[in-house]
This record gives C-alpha cells, sequence and structure tokens, in this order.
C-alpha cells in the first residue's frame, strides 16, 4: 500500500534525530533492513492517543489485585497473574429487555499482568488512579498425614 511504502522510503531516508515537543526519538542502534525499532527516551502521555473521553480519564480509578484462590479447589491456578480491574459507575434497567445496561465502556475491562510494577505502570501511563491491594500469602497449616486418619478427634462425623 501507499503508506507502507511512503514509511518505509522515509524511515530509510532520514537518520531521525529530531526533537520533538515531548520527546527525542530515534532509530534503535541495532536495526535491520527489515526490522526497525524507535526508541522513545522520555516518557510519553499517551491519555490523547487512546480516543477515550476525559471522563474516564481523569474520573477512573484502578484496583490492582492478585485474585483469590477458588474455594472448590485446592490449586493455586490464575493466582499468579496481577489483575486490574475499574471502579463500578452508574447502572440502569433496560426498559425493553430489563437488562442492567451502563454508559462506562471500562466497566467489564479486566487487564491481567505478570508483575505489580507493569500494572501500576499501564495505570500511571494512561493517567489513572490506582489502588493496590497487596498479595495475601496464605499461611501453611501443619498436621501430618496421620491426622487424616484419627479416630478420637471431633474433625470425622458420625455417618449414623
Amino acid at each position: 500500500s501507499f503508506c507502507s511504502k511512503y514509511f518505509k522510503i522515509s524511515l530509510e531516508n532520514s537518520s531521525f534525530d529530531s526533537s520533538l515537543s515531548t520527546s527525542t526519538w530515534r532509530l534503535a542502534q541495532d536495526q535491520t533492513r527489515d526490522t526497525q525499532l524507535i526508541t522513545v527516551d522520555e516518557k510519553l502521555d499517551i491519555t490523547t492517543l487512546t480516543g477515550v473521553p476525559e471522563e474516564h480519564i481523569k474520573t477512573r480509578k484502578a484496583r490492582i489485585f492478585v485474585p483469590a484462590r477458588n474455594n472448590m479447589q485446592s490449586g493455586v491456578n490464575n493466582t499468579k497473574k496481577w489483575k486490574m480491574e475499574f471502579n463500578t459507575r452508574e447502572r440502569w434497567e433496560n426498559p425493553l429487555m430489563g437488562w442492567a445496561s451502563t454508559a462506562d465502556p471500562l466497566s467489564n475491562l479486566v487487564l491481567t499482568f505478570s508483575t505489580k510494577e507493569d500494572a501500576i505502570a499501564f495505570a500511571e501511563k494512561n493517567g489513572w488512579s490506582y489502588d493496590v491491594e497487596e498479595r495475601k500469602v496464605p499461611k501453611p497449616k501443619s498436621k501430618s498425614y496421620g491426622a487424616n486418619f484419627s479416630w478420637n478427634k471431633r474433625t470425622r462425623v458420625s455417618t449414623k
């Protein structure tokens, strides 16, 4: 297409040492002809580029947490990643179908991150305020294997 040809030619013909009003950018040193990376020296504010209305950026509060383990299972699956979800906004009942409606596009959005620092950096990059709930590590209960078969304790309930 025209855009890909134009940008490929412009990347090859320029050195990218120009200074913008918000950041300085240049091509990475280990560039090849096929892949060219542009590195940004300063932290950019991307809130104007996302297209999200101002009311969803400035008045937003995100909650960063690690989800609790499912009580019905003994495994620890899905408890290693950090999640980010947003506060609940106004909802109303749809008069036609009776469904719960909202004008909030971020109400059902849950983002997953591998570290807490990644989640915090993403929230700051988007201009959201956030609360971090620290990971709750359960203390292991030490008991012997023989305690499962003890008959004189109140742990076993009679079936009669």
